[in-house]
């Protein structure tokens, strides 16, 4: 018997391949899927089918890639879309995978045609259910991507999912999710790699309002959308563009670098120090390891990407990209900056500060202007008096609301949202700006008087 969970990080998404015999399935299939194809052969298996739990937002969908290359059957969930590729999967309906049986549950609340598939042991107890975005770890699946006036009905529908479908089929069953601790299709997951319907009953904040209308109240509130949402919704229905292999970024010597920079978007993954002592002028900063989780809100997909990373390998860099639709990528810094500055060419800097630096500019009564790119939830939590909160993801629509005639200071929790902030800022002309190193850790190990 086969089971793997595939963890695709940056965007805490969890694919799964199950198999029995000589036969495999795999539930919601990243785009880039040599990994499920080599699975199933080390096992001397072929994938035969393709389940998809829902219509997903937050990546490329691989299930026609992965069918183009194995002949798998695909069945995909939220039959009301007009899917041009597979068929849809039906309340009820099993597959046998060897010994194994995999029974479709109908699960609406995040989507109104979500699907759950149960695996049942060869005695045909239930044993896993992969429920999506239905529920998770320490949290259930939004229900705010239909809008304001229809999340209560979404969270209604939810919470009948949960409590007459997905928790009667025993404490016992191991829980598999779509995504894990840092998704953005969850305000909460828990950094909880496995858990069991049994420990969400008793761990999981959102199901102790066992209560339909409180449960209602806590779950219908509107969350962030990134705008890249809609290009996913879209490819995932209409069937995404093959790959075929991951795209082959060509290496650019700094000539040609920067003359390709005049038409493209100049994207820097490097660590923030990197970033903050030498950029191509222009570049906006995501470091790597969050670039999933924030490309979708300042990428565009109408201009080329260049790159310029960390190592010479610019693999994990496409491979984060391609998974979220970003396949014009026009190549890479060959080099770096090193060679950048070889060639003789400017770089632009930003300033950094420590948070003792700060500390004393306030006790001197300096009044530089802070801005706060943290998220609500952790200002909430730990706010700074007198400083001016724009999430770093809203930075770009609030640009008027940021002084150019002050100095200032960019501040998250740890100095490295403030270096993406800061690159944007610097792209649109701001020019006195400096970024808080350590960000909220620094500022509660201080222990000089702060007086804001």
């Amino acid at each position: 018997m086969l089971f793997e969970r595939i963890e695709s990080r940056g965007l805490a998404h969890y694919s799964y391949i199950v198999g029995d015999g000589t036969t495999a399935f795999v539930i919601d299939p990243r785009r880039d899927c040599d990994i499920y194809i080599q699975t199933a052969s080390r096992e001397g298996m072929h994938v035969a089918a393709i389940l998809e739990t829902h219509r997903n937002e937050d990546y490329v969908t691989g299930s026609v890639e992965l069918a183009a290359r194995t002949g798998a059957e695909i069945w995909h969930a939220d039959a009301h879309l007009d899917y041009q590729y597979g068929q849809p999967a039906e309340d009820g309906q099993t597959w046998r995978v060897g010994g194994l049986t995999i029974e479709a549950i109908h699960s609406p609340g995040h989507t109104p045609g979500s699907m759950s598939y149960l695996l049942r042991e060869p005695g045909g107890a239930p044993w896993m259910v992969f429920t999506g975005d239905a529920l998770f770890a320490g949290d259930v699946g939004r229900v705010d991507f239909l809008g304001p006036d229809k999340a209560p009905e979404m969270a209604g529908l939810l919470y009948d999912t949960i409590f007459t479908r997905l928790l009667p089929l025993g404490d016992g069953v191991i829980l598999c999710p779509a995504h894990g601790h840092g998704s953005a299709c969850g305000g909460a997951i828990a950094d909880r790699k496995w858990t069991t319907l049994g420990l969400e009953r008793k761990l999981n904040p959102k199901l102790q309002f066992t209560d339909r209308d409180a449960f209602i109240a806590n779950v219908a509130r509107m969350l962030e959308k990134p705008p890249y949402f809609s290009r996913m919704e879209a490819w995932n229905v209409a069937g995404a563009p093959l790959l075929g292999a991951l795209p082959v970024v060509p290496p650019l010597s700094p000539q040609a670098f920067a003359e390709r920079a005049e038409d493209a978007l100049v994207l820097d993954t490097r660590m923030e120090l990197g970033f903050s002592a030498a950029h191509v002028p222009g570049a906006l900063s995501i470091w790597m390891g969050r670039l999933a989780r924030f490309a979708g809100w300042f990428l565009p997909y109408e201009r080329p990407i260049l790159m310029v990373n960390e190592g010479a390998d610019p693999t994990p860099v496409v491979r984060a990209l391609v998974r979220m639709g970003y396949d014009d990528l026009a190549g890479s810094l060959a080099g770096g900056m090193l060679a950048w500055h070889m060639s003789g060419r400017e770089s632009a800097s930003i300033r950094t500060i420590t948070v003792q630096a700060l500390c004393h500019a306030l006790d001197a009564h300096e009044e530089p202007w802070i801005l706060d790119v943290r998220s609500d939830r952790e200002v909430e939590a730990a706010p700074i008096p007198g400083a001016q909160h724009i999430h770093v993801t809203q930075l770009p629509d609030h640009l008027d609301q940021v002084p150019r005639d002050r100095a200032l200071y960019v501040f998250c929790g740890s100095g490295m949202r403030s270096m993406i902030a800061a690159s944007l800022l610097g792209r649109e002309g701001w020019r006195n700006l400096s970024v808080v190193l350590g960000g909220l850790a620094g500022w509660r190990s201080m222990t000089c008087p702060l007086e804001i």
